[in-house]
């Protein structure tokens, strides 16, 4: 059995914990970043001051398994479409938040929320203390708060460093993992706001340098105008290394054709594929995965979310043969 861990944010991590829950052979555990601030889970963390769910609950709702698993997803994504003080919460991240209440623990929660949800694998926070990111751009100027990063407002400004308001340490369950993971995947997600705050938790960075698992990137589709406007491939690569201290072995990236409408779609947001240019320091795994499915929007969740998406099976057959 091999211990695969997936490191990101919620939409991109249950991209690849969807297309690898079922293999026989792989042990699978989520490690989700618990900096979101912005809508349903930001108003949650505002109103009862626990960790942010909303990261946590996309990787349960990817890990559900067995008859049941449609009607979980459908709970778990469920969106109040009226209701005072309901309208645009998410009943997934309210139904995790009672469970912080409950258990007095975001790990014991989770824990819970697996039996629960029937999970096949394991979802852990990074860490259990609720930080917040904060950001600096080039001309200096600093924001607190993960939802800064989609406020396009900002322009193309230079994001020049992350760090998180108060110390965090890396949760122990998390820890082990890492420690004891045959392949650990990184990616795909938003690079400033689903990967390298990871790394920013105290021990995180020593922790992932003394893991001997296969260190796999999958880099985005495509560039965010507000996070990695004009960024390369290469450049995503290099804030990697630079973050988490550790230069990917296995780096995988999409050379499949993204269909016109998308791109003009992407384009009219100054957003555009990720430029391959990267340099021969590690295997490099070229391949078609862009899903036919466009994602839909929901009318009454505030924050934009990505239309195109890696192709979950596609990609989980690269993994399976790393």
């Amino acid at each position: 059995m091999k211990k695969v861990v997936v490191i990101g944010g919620g939409t991109g991590s249950s991209v690849v914990l969807t297309g690898l829950k079922n293999s026989s052979n792989i042990d699978l555990t989520s490690l989700a970043v618990v900096t979101d601030s912005g809508g349903s889970t930001g108003r949650l963390r505002d109103e009862f001051g626990f960790l942010p769910v909303g990261d946590l609950r996309q990787c349960l709702m990817a890990l559900a398994d067995g008859d049941t698993q449609d009607d979980i997803r459908d709970l778990l994504l469920y969106r109040f479409t009226k209701g005072n003080g309901l309208q645009g919460h998410n009943l997934g991240n309210i139904i995790l938040t009672a469970l912080e209440d409950i258990k007095d623990s975001p790990g014991k929660a989770m824990e819970a929320a697996s039996k629960i949800f029937r999970v096949k694998g394991k979802v852990f926070p990074i860490t259990e203390v609720d930080a917040h990111l904060m950001i600096t751009y080039e001309d200096g100027q600093q924001l607190i708060g993960e939802h800064f990063l989609d406020d396009h407002s900002k322009g193309g400004k230079k994001i020049t460093n992350l760090q998180l308001s108060k110390p965090a340490p890396l949760y122990k369950n998390a820890k082990k993992a890492i420690l004891e993971a045959d392949t650990i995947v990184v990616g795909p997600g938003d690079l400033y706001g689903s990967l390298l705050p990871h790394s920013l938790v105290k021990n995180f960075k020593q922790t992932f340098k003394k893991s001997t698992a296969k260190f796999v990137y999958v880099v985005n589709l495509m560039t965010h105008f507000s996070q990695t406007h004009d960024l390369t491939a290469q450049d995503h690569v290099d804030l990697i290394e630079k973050y988490f201290g550790k230069y990917p072995d296995v780096i995988i990236i999409n050379s499949g054709k993204i269909p016109p409408t998308l791109l003009k779609t992407y384009q009219d947001q100054k957003e555009f594929p990720v430029i391959d240019d990267l340099e021969k320091k590690a295997k490099i795994i070229r391949s078609d995965m862009i899903s036919k499915v466009v994602a839909q929007q929901n009318n009454n969740d505030k924050i934009k979310r990505s239309l195109l998406r890696h192709d979950s099976e596609k990609l989980a057959n690269i993994l399976k043969k790393i």
